[in-house]
C-alpha cells in the first residue's frame, strides 16, 4: 500500500513519500523536489511541470497555469470572469457550466476541464512518487486551502479519481502544516493537562491561511482559521510589474500588456528579483534582452522603494490575525508560538508584521516549502494499516456555518437550522428527527454568504424519498443523518424511517428505541429533533449512568432506510467522470507513444555521434582509411536526414535507420583479427582496448 501525501501549489508541488525510518520529499525527474504546477500542450504530446515551464514564453497560449482557483467556479463567476482578461490563455464554459481551458491539443481546439487539468498534473504526481517507491501508487492525501468550499473539494476529489489515484483525504494546508509540527514533539502536555496553543501563517503564491492549533500528546485539534483567499505571493508580483511596465511604457515607449510573451517573461524576471530583495537591501538591477520589438530594457529597484509601493498589500497582512484571535477568544499571551511556512512568508516586511502583531519571534523549524507535503504523507501514514506510526488523533474545523432550510410540515414557509456552526469539529455526524407524510427536500448551504469567497452559498439539495405515514394515518418519524466527512464535504448520508408497531402483551419487543438523554436530543421545534453524534459521544453510557426510567408499554419498530437523491452544486454527473477517466487514460498513452518515438530518434541521433568519436578516436588506428571515410560519409548522411526529412518520422523509421546503420557498419574492414562478428562489437558497442 503507497502512502504518499501530494502539496498541490499554485505554482508549484512537492510529493513527499514514508518509508522505513520517515518521510521524504522525493525529487522529479530533473532531480527537482519542486514540480511546477503547469501543464502545456501541443501537437503531438502534453508536457507537465519543468517540461512544460520551459514552453510558458514559447507557446504560452498553449500553456496553462495558475489554474487552482477555478475550481468548482462556473464560467459565469464574476471571479472568473474578472481574471480573464488577466490570463495569457483562453477560458471557455463547460456544458455543464463549469469553467474550462481552451487550447490547441493534437492539432484541435480542445476545451479541458478544470478536474481533467489537474489530473494531468496529479498523474505527473503520481509518475514521480511511483519513480521514488519502485511501485504503483494509488492511496494518496492530497492538500487544499483551508478556504476552499464544498463544491471546490468536490472538484479535487474528482480530478484525483480522473487520475488514478484514491484519496483517502483531502486535507487542509494549515493543518498539514501543523500534524508535521505537532507529530515530531516529544514534550506536549499531558491529556488532561492545559494544551499547548500554536499559531500556523501560511502565505504561499495565491492565498493567506492562518490556524490556531491546540496541542496535547497523541492530540491535535483546530480550533479556528482565518484567512485572505485574494493575498499571496502574486500580489507581490503584480506590483513590480506595474511599476516596471509604467517605466519601461516612459523609458522605452513599450506597451508591455500588448504583447502576452513579453508580459510572461517580465513576470519571470519580477520574480527573481522579488526573491533577491528578501535577500538584499541593496539596488538590484532587471535586465531582459530582446524584451519588445528588438528592444533590450533594464531598471533596478531596492527592497525599501519595493515595500513602500506595496504599503496596501502589507496593510492586510493584520486583519485575518485578528480574526482569528477573536474566534478563537485567545489574548497573545496565550499563544506559545507563530509557526511560518510558504514561500511569501520570506519577504522581510511580511515577517516584520506578523511578529509584530504577537509580539514575539517567529519560528520556522519546518520547511517553508515542503511542509505541507510532509503532513500529507504523515496524514496517509495513519490512515494506512501498512505504516506504524506513533496514536496521534487529529480534528480539523468547519471552515463556514452550515445551515439546512427546508419546507415546513406545520405551517406555510420555510424552516432552516444551523448544522455545523463555524470552526466546529470535522470530520462528525449528526442525526436530525423530522415528521413527515410523505417525500421531502433539504437544501444545504452557507449561511454566512458574506464572509464566503465564493458567489453562491448553496451546497446542494437533497430530497428523501419514499416516506409514507404510518398505518394509523400520523406522520412518520424520518431520522437523516448528515455529515462533514473526512474531505470537508457536507453530505445527506443516509435516512431511514421509524415505523412503530404494537406488540401483544407478553411479547418481547424488537429493535427497541431508548430514550434519549437531554444531552444528545434537542427540540428545535414541533417538528424536529437534533440528535448529534460523534466518535467520542458515540460510546454507550453505563446504565448506572442513566436516570431511573418510568416503564413504558412495549413497543418494536421497523426501521427502514430511504432513498435519497443528492444533487450537490457543480458536481461532476457519473458519465462525464467516467468520460475524463478515458480520455486522461488516452492522453497518457499518446505521451507515452510520443516519448518512445522521441527516444528511438535520440538512439538514431545518439549512435551518430558516438560512432563517429570512435572513428576519430579509439577506432582510428582498427578502421581502414577508405572504410572511415565511407562510414563518415554515412553518418553525415543520417545526421542531415534526421534534421530535415527525419524531423518528424514514425517510431518505426527511426528503428530501421539504426538497424540499416549497423548492419552497414558491421561490414567494415577492421585492420585487426577479429571476427565478423567482433568487428560489429568494435564498431557498435563501447568496447575498451
Amino acid at each position: 500500500m503507497s502512502v504518499v501525501g501530494f502539496d498541490v501549489g499554485f505554482l508549484n508541488c512537492y510529493v513527499a513519500v514514508a518509508r522505513a525510518g520517515g518521510i521524504e520529499t522525493v525529487a522529479n525527474e530533473y532531480s527537482d523536489r519542486c514540480t511546477p504546477a503547469c501543464v502545456s500542450f501541443g501537437p503531438r504530446n502534453r508536457s507537465i511541470g519543468a517540461a512544460a515551464k520551459s514552453q510558458v514564453v514559447t507557446n504560452c497560449k498553449n500553456t496553462v497555469q495558475g489554474f487552482k482557483r477555478f475550481h468548482g467556479r462556473a464560467f459565469s463567476d464574476p471571479y472568473i470572469q474578472r481574471l480573464k482578461s488577466s490570463l495569457v490563455y483562453d477560458l471557455a464554459q463547460m456544458p455543464s457550466g463549469t469553467t474550462g481551458i481552451k487550447v490547441m491539443y493534437m492539432e484541435e481546439e480542445k476545451v479541458f476541464s478544470i478536474e481533467q487539468v489537474t489530473a494531468m498534473l496529479l498523474t505527473k504526481m503520481k509518475e514521480t512518487a511511483e519513480h521514488a517507491l519502485k511501485k504503483p501508487v494509488a492511496d494518496c492525501v492530497v492538500s487544499v486551502p483551508c478556504y476552499y468550499t464544498d463544491a471546490e473539494r468536490r472538484s479535487v476529489v474528482d480530478a484525483a479519481q480522473i487520475a488514478g489515484l484514491n484519496c483517502l483525504r483531502l486535507m487542509n494546508e494549515t493543518t498539514a502544516v501543523a500534524l508535521a509540527y505537532g507529530i515530531y514533539k516529544q514534550d506536549l502536555p499531558a491529556p488532561e493537562e492545559k494544551p499547548r496553543i500554536v499559531v500556523f501563517v501560511d502565505i504561499g503564491h495565491s492565498g493567506y491561511q492562518t490556524s490556531v492549533c491546540a496541542f496535547n500528546k497523541g492530540k491535535l485539534k483546530v480550533l479556528a482559521t482565518a484567512c485572505d483567499p485574494e493575498l499571496g505571493g502574486k500580489d507581490f508580483d503584480e506590483m513590480l510589474v506595474r511599476h516596471f511596465c509604467e517605466e519601461f511604457g516612459k523609458k522605452y515607449k513599450l506597451d508591455v500588456k500588448t504583447k502576452p510573451r513579453a508580459l510572461v517573461r517580465l513576470y519571470q524576471e519580477c520574480e527573481k528579483l522579488k526573491k533577491l530583495m528578501s535577500a538584499n537591501s541593496s539596488d538590484l538591477p532587471l535586465n531582459i534582452e530582446c524584451f519588445m520589438n528588438d528592444i533590450d530594457v533594464s531598471g533596478k529597484l531596492n527592497r525599501y522603494s519595493f515595500e513602500e509601493m506595496c504599503a496596501d498589500v502589507l496593510g492586510r497582512v493584520e486583519a485575518p490575525l485578528h480574526n482569528l484571535m477573536e474566534q478563537a477568544k485567545l489574548k497573545k499571551e496565550d499563544i506559545y508560538a507563530v509557526e511560518i511556512v510558504g514561500g511569501a512568508s520570506r519577504i522581510p516586511s511580511v515577517k516584520e508584521r506578523i511578529g509584530r502583531f504577537f509580539g514575539k519571534e517567529l519560528s520556522t523549524t519546518l520547511n517553508a516549502d515542503e511542509a505541507v507535503a510532509r503532513g500529507c504523507a504523515l496524514q496517509c501514514a495513519i490512515l494506512s494499516p501498512a505504516f506504524k506510526v506513533r496514536e496521534f488523533s487529529i480534528t480539523d474545523a468547519v471552515a463556514y456555518p452550515i445551515s439546512l432550510k427546508w419546507n415546513s410540515a406545520a405551517e406555510e414557509g420555510l424552516s432552516d437550522c444551523e448544522v455545523f456552526p463555524k470552526n466546529h469539529a470535522a470530520p462528525f455526524s449528526k442525526v436530525l428527527t423530522f415528521y413527515r407524510r410523505e417525500p421531502f427536500s433539504l437544501e444545504a448551504y452557507y449561511n454566512t454568504p458574506r464572509e464566503l469567497p465564493y458567489p453562491d452559498p448553496t451546497i446542494g439539495q437533497f430530497v428523501i424519498q419514499k416516506v409514507v405515514p404510518q398505518a394509523s394515518g400520523e406522520s412518520s418519524k424520518v431520522k437523516v443523518k448528515v455529515r462533514v466527512n473526512i474531505h470537508g464535504i457536507f453530505s445527506v448520508s443516509s435516512a431511514s424511517l421509524v415505523e412503530v408497531q404494537k406488540t401483544e402483551e407478553g411479547e418481547e419487543p424488537m429493535d427497541t428505541e431508548q430514550q434519549a438523554t437531554p444531552e444528545e436530543e434537542v427540540i428545535i421545534n414541533n417538528h424536529i429533533h437534533s440528535h448529534f453524534t460523534s466518535p467520542e459521544e458515540s460510546k454507550t453510557e453505563k446504565k448506572s449512568d442513566q436516570p431511573p426510567q418510568v416503564k413504558k408499554p412495549k413497543v418494536k419498530t421497523k426501521v427502514l432506510e430511504l432513498p435519497i437523491e443528492n444533487s450537490p452544486q457543480w458536481e461532476l454527473a457519473i458519465d462525464m467522470l467516467n468520460l475524463f477517466v478515458e480520455n486522461e487514460g488516452n492522453m497518457i498513452m499518446q505521451d507515452k507513444l510520443e516519448k518512445e518515438r522521441n527516444d528511438a530518434k535520440n538512439y538514431v541521433e545518439e549512435y551518430v555521434y558516438d560512432m563517429r568519436d570512435k572513428l576519430h578516436g579509439r577506432l582510428e588506428k582498427f578502421v581502414s582509411e577508405a572504410d572511415r571515410d565511407i562510414l563518415s560519409l554515412q553518418l553525415e548522411d543520417t545526421e542531415n536526414w534526421l534534421y530535415e526529412d527525419g524531423e518528424d518520422q514514425p517510431k518505426q523509421q527511426y528503428i530501421d535507420k539504426l538497424a540499416e546503420l549497423k548492419v552497414k557498419h558491421c561490414g567494415a574492414h577492421v585492420k585487426f583479427p577479429f571476427s565478423a562478428s567482433d568487428q560489429c562489437l568494435v564498431l557498435t558497442q563501447n568496447v575498451s582496448f
